[in-house]
Formats: C-alpha cells, structure tokens, sequence
C-alpha cells in the first residue's frame, strides 16, 4: 500500500474528505489533479476547489489543467501505478487512462448502472429513492460504463437532502477504500461487468433546473428541494428575485388557494401548490441569510406574508 504509486482526480468536498483519509491512512499518494480555481461569492473571487487545498496541506504535487486530455504530459513524469478519480468532473481520454499500469479506478457515488453521470446523489434524492451507495469501477472512455470491482449500499434517510447524503457517502467511500485497495493493488477484485438493460443516467443538473415548478406534486417539489439543498438550493421568485428553499415537508392534499400563496397555518409556513400543499421549513429570501420558518413568521405579519406570492 505505501509503494503503490496513486494519482488521484477530484474536486468537490466529498473528494476532498477521501483525498485526506487515504493520505493519513497511509496510501502512496504521489500527484493530486483538480478543477481549475472557480469565481465564487459576490466578489466572483477565484477559489480553489476542495480537493486542492487537501493536496496543499499535505505539500503534495498538485495540477490544474484546464482540459487534461490535452495537457497530460505531468502524468508521465509521476509514473502513477494507479489512476485513482472521485468527483473530477472531466471526462478522460484513452490517453490519460494509459497512464495507469492498474486498471485505472473511480468512486462513484450509485448504485451502478444506476444514475451514471455527474449528479448521481441529487438524482437520488430527486426521485425518493430509500437507498443509494457507493461503487468502485474501471474507468473507461465510456462514462461509468467499467467492470464493478466492489459496491455497498446505504439507506437514505427522508431527512436527508445533499449535504448530509454526501458526508455519509464520502464516509462510506473511505471504509471502501480502506477494504477494497489493499485487495485491489493484490488483484484480488475480480470485476463484474455492468447490466447495460439496466442503465439510467444522472446528467449536470442546470442552472434553469434548479427553480421549482408550482406544478409538481408535493413529494415531488419536497424531494426536489433535498436534492438541491444546502448548495446551491431550489428557488422560487418573489418579486422576480430567488426566494430559496431548503426544507420542506408534505403537508396536506388540498387546494384552498391560488398556487403560489403563503399563509402561515398552526405557527407554520404553508406554500401553496396546484396539487397540495407544503410546508417551509427553512428558506432564505432575497439578500437575506438562510432561516427557520418560525422566524421568518415572527418578523412578519400574517397579512404580509399572504401578499408575498412566490412564483
């Protein structure tokens, strides 16, 4: 495990918290590989990614091609035994994968051939499902279509949205590692090919994607807002600004008003939708910072609220 020489690719947070659990957990991490530093705040100042302040604090060397499939040559001075990617967020060539003497790896955060893609956890989420997991694959040119080396599952919780979905999955892909590596680098894992029937696919959600739709039943627009929440979080407008959502709970089947309304129902905030109703549990309005409902409904009157119309 301390020879094999790893690069590893990744960028967001739940790359991140597996980057440094196998660097203190003693894997030969040799090279780290992220996303170019992004715009971010109102500022729109330059950040780096998750994934490279781990590689910084760890005086470990670190890449940040713009497209790696062009810009590879780094790889070959590194001489990696293994190509090791969770969360990257590039696609890559024939060329790079050739650089790894093992069968290069990724970390994926479904149950493959489940949701393929980049948004397999909001997909997850989106849709109600009660369990998702975390496999370990060959990377091929083809988009998480290599040979399933290992895979676990985990439960999720109806109160689970993201953010918590993605810290018990990072969880799990380090005890993963931790098992799965060892045997892996003593090719132990024998690789299981993927049931193409049973294929679905997780593609980037879009900006335009991340607005709720007054339309949707209310499991449907609660479900929506936990595969959004806590970053970047679903919105409605008020006043043609974002009025986001970040909890929210079923509350009843009826129609009593025009969609879109807010009343505030036994001390509770209660939105409106064409096909039942659901209540607000966290939101942030306009240039304002993330609260809970009831103090949402203590700064304003019930009257207020019933004109505030999101949309």
């Amino acid at each position: 495990m301390e020879t094999t020489r790893i690069v590893y690719l990744g960028t967001p947070e739940i790359s991140a918290y597996l980057l440094e659990g196998l660097i203190t957990s003693g894997f030969n991490i040799v090279g780290v590989v992220t996303q170019e530093d992004k715009p971010q705040g109102r500022k729109m100042k330059l950040t780096p990614s998750p994934v490279s302040n781990i590689a910084e604090k760890y005086n470990i060397p670190l890449f940040k091609p713009h497209k790696l499939n062009k810009e590879c040559d780094f790889l070959n001075d590194l001489n990696p035994d293994l190509l090791l990617t969770f969360a990257y967020g590039q696609i890559l060539s024939s060329k790079v994968l050739s650089f790894s003497k093992l069968p290069p790896i990724n970390f994926h955060a479904s149950l493959l051939p489940k949701y393929r893609g980049a948004a397999p956890i909001q997909y997850a989420l989106a849709n109600g499902e009660a369990k998702t997991g975390m496999t370990i694959m060959e990377m091929v040119k083809q988009m998480d279509a290599g040979r399933i080396f290992a895979q676990e599952e985990i439960e999720i919780s109806r109160l689970d949205n993201c953010t918590s979905l993605s810290e018990k999955l990072a969880k799990l892909a380090l005890d993963m590692a931790k098992k799965y590596l060892p045997l892996y680098f003593e090719n132990k894992l024998e690789g299981k090919e993927q049931d193409e029937s049973a294929v679905t696919f997780s593609p980037s959600i879009k900006k335009e994607e991340e607005k709720l739709s007054l339309d949707l039943k209310p499991i449907d627009f609660v479900n929506k807002v936990r595969s959004l929440a806590l970053n970047p979080g679903a919105y409605l407008l008020s006043d043609s600004q974002r009025f986001k959502i970040y909890h929210a709970e079923v509350y009843s089947s009826l129609k009593e008003r025009d969609a879109g309304t807010l009343v505030v129902k036994n001390k509770k905030l209660i939105l409106q939708l064409n096909d039942g109703e659901v209540e607000l549990i966290k939101i942030q309005q306009p240039s304002k910072k993330m609260m809970d409902a009831a103090s949402f409904i203590n700064g304003h009157s019930e009257e207020d609220i019933r004109k505030m119309i999101l949309e």
